[in-house]
């Protein structure tokens, strides 16, 4: 049997493409060298990093929040194994839920790690052995795995990346995370919530270097609030982990004689994460990859050799699990002969730490630099009645308008529900809506929503109701 289209990884962005294929009336492969779907965002990074979120803010709620409520309960305690329990059910019934999607869009699954034979032929090996299919089309959704330099001595043990992090069944008394960036704020947060002593060790002048300049301040204060000590503009020279703790020195950007040393139970390292083609027999089809390893593709994510697509973290851009998801769908359709469109500049950025960081469109610094007018309107969650009430004041929505006609050219939000506010600033921004706009729809009252139509009025005409 020939195949339509064979996809190679079941990621987000993966098992996304083979099921709009499939819609699409192509006969589908799909090739995952685990023994489960879903790639890392499922299973080792967005969902079970999600479930353990809540989990440790439930906690930290009960622990610190309730009183306040007029909730009396005896003092909370953690169950670790409990946790690391339910985030592992939540994992399973996700696994279940697109396995039932493949089988629903007859979408015929191998289990293996495949490798390009030649342009319409790929291996897939295991355990079992090897056999190869033929194919019309291939879509590259192979992920990324994350950065780790060889003098870190990652062990899996106390030396660990995200994917150890999400399996530790005792809470540890200390931490040191190296990279302020996404992954280790959401990690440091859980266990900060729950006890642990972290320290975060950053090489730039601020934490979430890449979104606007006041996302960062607004989370490292609520950050700091919560326990976690950053320490910015230090790079870590050496980890020497031993059988029970590790040990970490950084040196300081600024004065190599400023050096910080650290003996702590574990050391995770969160500075990155790069494309996975490892073994995939790229060179037996001519497609070349970039300085940082990256597949490289044209504007319809298409390799060097007609008819290979790839998507996701393997190509440019943000390595998230709803861009990997957009190409899938983009890809599918352009095979069909549609027209699709994605708009990178608005696709959301968000931290899931508490309170939320979301971000869409220009920042204030990309729009400083390239000499873009703007007037930028701010309101702050504390002097939001939705806020006060469910006390989570912390945080404000920044709206960045184009100064002379005002359309809305960046949202960026922190706070109580962030992520699921950004896509209001998404919606309005993809079809070029001005900030007076917004001002003109009415939000309900009392939501976190409200923010976001002030921080309008701020920018469109300086005159917020509520500040």
């Amino acid at each position: 049997m020939t195949y339509d289209v064979t996809v190679i990884g079941s990621g987000p962005g993966g098992y996304v493409a083979a099921i709009r294929c499939a819609q699409l009336g192509m006969k589908v492969a799909i090739i995952e060298r685990y023994s489960v779907l879903g790639g890392t965002c499922l299973n080792v990074g967005c969902i079970p990093s999600k479930a353990l979120l809540d989990s440790s803010e439930h906690y930290h709620n009960a622990a610190h929040h309730f009183k306040t409520h007029g909730i009396d309960i005896n003092s909370p305690k953690v169950n670790m194994p409990q946790m690391i329990k339910r985030k592992t059910e939540v994992v399973m019934e996700n696994n279940k839920g697109i396995e039932f999607l493949m089988k629903k869009n007859k979408i015929d699954v191998f289990n293996g790690h495949g490798s390009f034979v030649s342009k319409n032929r790929i291996k897939i090996e295991n355990a079992e052995g090897s056999r190869e299919i033929d194919t019309d089309k291939v879509i590259i959704a192979t992920g990324s795995k994350p950065v780790m330099p060889a003098n870190f001595n990652y062990d899996k043990k106390r030396v660990i990346t995200s994917t150890e992090a999400l399996k530790i069944e005792k809470v540890p008394g200390s931490m040191l995370i190296i990279g302020g960036g996404v992954i280790g704020l959401e990690l440091g947060s859980v266990y900060a919530r729950l006890g642990t002593k972290i320290h975060v060790v950053e090489f730039m002048d601020r934490i979430l270097p890449t979104m606007d300049s006041d996302c960062s301040r607004e989370l490292s204060k609520s950050l700091k609030n919560l326990g976690m000590e950053f320490h910015l503009r230090y790079g870590v020279t050496e980890v020497t982990p031993g059988k029970s703790k590790v040990k970490v020195k950084a040196k300081s950007r600024d004065d190599e004689s400023k050096v910080l040393d650290w003996e702590v139970d574990y050391c995770l390292v969160a500075i990155g994460r790069r494309p996975y083609t490892d073994n995939l027999g790229l060179e037996n089809v001519g497609i070349a990859t970039d300085e940082k390893g990256r597949i490289q593709v044209d504007d319809h994510l298409q390799t060097a050799v007609p008819g290979i697509y790839a998507i996701g973290d393997v190509v440019r851009g943000a390595m998230l699990a709803h861009k990997a998801e957009e190409e899938g769908v983009f890809v599918a359709e352009y095979m069909s002969g549609q027209k699709p469109h994605i708009n990178y500049r608005l696709i959301p950025g968000v931290v899931y730490t508490w309170p939320e960081v979301a971000s869409a469109g220009y920042t204030e610094e990309e729009l400083k630099a390239e000499g873009i007018p703007y007037k930028p309107g701010k309101f702050p969650f504390r002097a939001l009645g939705r806020a006060r009430a469910s006390m989570d004041i912390d945080g404000m929505v920044k709206v960045l308008a184009h100064k002379d006609t005002d359309e809305i050219l960046g949202v960026h939000i922190v706070g109580a529900r962030a992520a699921d506010m950004i896509a209001e600033g998404v919606a309005l921004m993809e079809f070029r809506a001005s900030a007076e706009d917004a001002t003109r729809m009415s939000h309900a009252h009392p939501t976190y929503t409200e923010a976001f139509r002030e921080a309008c009025l701020a920018a469109t005409a300086n005159r917020p109701l509520h500040m």
